[in-house]
This record gives structure tokens, sequence and C-alpha cells, in this order.
């Protein structure tokens, strides 16, 4: 009677085992997206940070004492301000010195130069038919050669009492000075910056060193203009690497003709080191590390297929797949975290 017992409870247990209608289970498809891959192309950078400056700058201060009188800005019909762009060459500050402009007499040089140069022009006329010696005509030539570069003097000494923008760049230091009050020579006037275009010295670690190259593309972004991205280029790259530190300068050209990005601002800077067009380019995080190396899985008639691949070039999102996979191929992007070889799976969006 025992042992007829012991029986039953052991079939009844093996039946529990299978489905409800005592059929074996069916295996459950794994739903995953899908992605079909097609040619594109990769970038490798390196990235650094540090922060631009001005591609000119410069501090403007009084040559000589006077009488401080700021300009008007004819691009708006009042004094000049900080923030002002101004053209090369443009007026901001005159400095009135009745006595400096009487020493210089600038007038009086002007007509003495006309005057030296009617009469040598008059002596080389006579000379040519015998009318005077030869040495009338280097007299008069002397004379006239004296009279301009006393006038251009006059002329250079005339600009110190007038500041001009030496480039076209944005004012941005202007000391504040009353209209009329005199300035002591030496004093500091003004301050203009050139930045549409400017400049980022960046430190890159030592194994970068022989990758970094002049001539190399850069992206520039600034951490308060999140959607702005803008251009610039590797001018110089140190050959050298700093024993402190391991690493080695590089200079770039960033191009800024919005003036979004102003001087002392920290920027991201990525240099691109390689570029590979028409690649099998897969999303670095569908990768899967195993002992044996890096796998994905593709979909092949309703399964999962593992593939085992070779990768190249890289960053922190796409990476370059040299052998493993092939254009037109599906690969999974989700639900691959639970997936085996073989697994069925059903594709959705």
């Amino acid at each position: 009677m025992k042992r007829v017992t012991l029986v039953s409870f052991a079939l009844l247990a093996f039946a529990s085992c299978g489905g409800g209608d005592g059929q074996p289970d069916v295996e459950v498809s794994v739903p995953v997206s899908v992605e079909e891959l097609a040619p594109g192309s990769i970038e490798e950078f390196v990235t650094a940070t540090g922060t631009v400056n001005a591609s000119m700058e410069v501090t403007i201060s009084a040559e000589t004492g006077g009488e401080y009188i700021l300009l008007d800005n004819p691009s708006t019909g009042r004094p000049f301000a900080l923030g002002d762009i101004v053209q090369k060459g443009t007026e901001i500050i005159r400095i009135n010195n009745q006595e400096q402009e009487n020493t210089i007499g600038i007038e009086s040089r002007r007509l003495t130069l006309e005057t030296t140069r009617l009469e040598f022009e008059q002596q080389k006329s006579l000379f040519d038919k015998g009318g005077v010696t030869r040495l009338e005509l280097s007299q008069a030539e002397r004379s006239y050669i004296d009279a301009k570069y006393a006038y251009e003097n006059a002329l250079i000494n005339l600009a110190k009492l007038r500041i001009t923008a030496p480039f076209k760049g944005v004012i941005t230091s202007l000391p504040y000075y009353s209209r009329g009050v005199e300035v002591a020579q030496g004093a500091e006037l003004v301050s203009l910056m050139e930045y549409s275009r400017l400049q980022l010295e960046v430190s890159l670690p030592g194994k970068e060193l022989g990758r970094a190259e002049a001539g190399q593309d850069v992206r520039i972004m600034n951490y308060t203009l999140p959607d702005d991205t803008l251009s610039g280029k590797v001018t110089q790259v140190s050959p050298a690497l700093d024993p402190a530190s391991r690493s080695f300068k590089a200079m770039i050209k960033v191009d800024n003709p919005d003036l979004k990005l102003r001087p002392g601002m920290f920027v991201k800077a990525e240099i691109v080191v390689a570029r590979s067009d028409s690649a099998i380019v897969i999303p670095k995080d569908v990768i899967q590390i195993k002992q044996r190396g890096k796998t994905v899985f593709i979909v092949q008639k309703g399964a999962a297929q593992e593939r085992l691949i070779t990768t190249g070039l890289e960053n922190p999102e796409w990476v370059e797949v040299l052998e493993g996979l092939e254009v037109n191929d599906r690969l999974v992007v989700r639900g691959f975290e639970t997936l085996r070889n073989r697994s069925k799976v059903k594709v959705v969006r």
C-alpha cells in the first residue's frame, strides 16, 4: 500500500512540471528593438578644456596730458561706451592741448613743405636749362626733404592727441573722466579686444603626442551655451612633453563670428584626430565585453545571433566595427541584456 502511494506522488510531481494542460513549456520570445546597419562616418577626438583669450587686445594710454574729450560713436549718436564695436582708425577720444598743438605747428610745417617743394621743382627746372649750379639744386632738395620729415613728425605728434582704434574691436575698458577734465600723460584711456577670433591654449596627455597635429578641426563648446558649437583649428602643437605633468601644449584658433564666446570663458575642446567614412558604426552601449572579446546581437529569422566583433575608431557614443558585422545586418539596440545565442526574439519599436 505504501508503494502505490509513492508512485502516485511521483507521477503527480512529474505532471506539475509541464503546462496547465500537461504539455511542455513553450519558449517565450524576447522583445527587442533593432536598427538596420548602413554606412556612416565616425570621428575620434581628444577632449581638453581651457580658457579662451582675445586674438588681439590693447590698452591705450595718453602720450601727452591735456583736456579729455570723449567723442560720439557715429553708429549710435551717443558717446562711446563699453561694448561698442569700433572700426580700425575710428577716433574715440581727443586730448585738447593747445600749447602742444602750437608747438607742433602743423599748418606752419605744411606751408613750409609746400614752399620748399615748389622751390625744389623750380630749381630742378632751372638746372636742366643750365640756370643754377648742382650745389644750388642739392640745397633746394635738402630743404624740401627736411621740410617733409618735419611735417611727417608733426603729424605723428598731432596723432598723439587723437586716440584711434588700431584694429576693429570691442571697447572693454573705458575709465570714466568728466568731459573737460585734465588727464595726465600715461593715464589709461581705453582698452580694446578683437574676439571674432579667439585663441585657446590646452594641455593634452602625453599619449596623444603624435596624434594631435596643426590643421586638425576642433569643436568648441561652452557650458553656458549648450546649443552652440563653434569651429576651430589647431594652429600649433608643442613637440615636447612637460616633464612634471607628462602633457604637451596645443594652440587652437576659434572662429567666433557672432561674438557669443567672450574672452575669459571656460570651454571644452574636441580635437578631431581621426575620421572614417563609409564605415559600419554602432552605439557603444550595445557592445558586451566577454572573456572571448567584444560581442553584439543581430536578428536573423526571428532569433538572436551573437557576433564577435573587431572595433576601430571610437568616441564616447559610437564605435567603428571592422569585422563581425555587415551592412544591412539588423543590430539589437534594446533588449539585448538577457539574450543568449539563438534566443527567440520579437522585434518591437
